[in-house]
């Protein structure tokens, strides 16, 4: 069995807001976390070749089954992504592409509970951002517990506040409010 909490930053910056964001949501949580960062990987987009229709396991030879193994097994997950041109990187949007393959068969991320961080310069660029994630959360039925702009002055404690609810909702101290029927 892997971590409880899986933090995963789109940010290709060493030590970048967006990594020590996710990185404080997922210490201020208590539970037992691994941290990844996308640009030390190689995950491309997803390639339509419906190979995962057999297992709801990707097939693509690269770092996406290995990551999709540990999302998995873990209950909780911290996405934390940029906004360089006006909307998510390209990281984070292949990640995304590829968590089709777990909802081919089965929602395999049903009911995982999710932190999500947005940074970037641009207020209207974040808002697309968390619009384009809510949508996704939607497709796969991952329950949103808390959205961060990495640009609000009260971020800090915010995280703190999310790492907390985060821990509340894997070990069932609270239900979660959302229903997708």
């Amino acid at each position: 069995m892997g971590c409880e909490v899986l933090g995963i930053s789109g940010s290709p910056v060493t030590n970048s807001n967006t990594d020590r964001l996710v990185l404080h949501v997922l210490q201020t949580s208590g539970l037992e976390y691994e941290f990844v960062k996308l640009s030390q990987l190689n995950i491309g987009p997803c390639r339509a070749c419906k190979a995962c229709v057999k297992g709801n396991v990707c097939q693509v030879p690269d770092h996406f089954p290995e990551l999709a193994k540990k999302l998995n097994d873990a209950k909780g997950l911290v996405l934390g992504g940029y906004t360089p041109y006006g909307t998510l990187d390209a990281s984070m949007n292949a990640f995304w592409e590829r968590l089709w393959s777990m909802r081919q068969l089965n929602s395999l991320n049903e009911q995982k509970y999710l932190v999500t961080i947005v940074s970037g310069l641009s207020k209207q660029a974040r808002g697309q951002a968390h619009k384009s994630i809510a949508k996704k959360l939607f497709m796969e039925k991952m329950e949103h517990v808390a959205q961060l702009d990495i640009e609000d002055q009260q971020i800090w404690e915010k995280a703190a506040q999310s790492g907390k609810l985060l821990a509340q909702f894997i070990t069932e101290e609270i239900e979660c409010w959302l229903d997708y029927e």
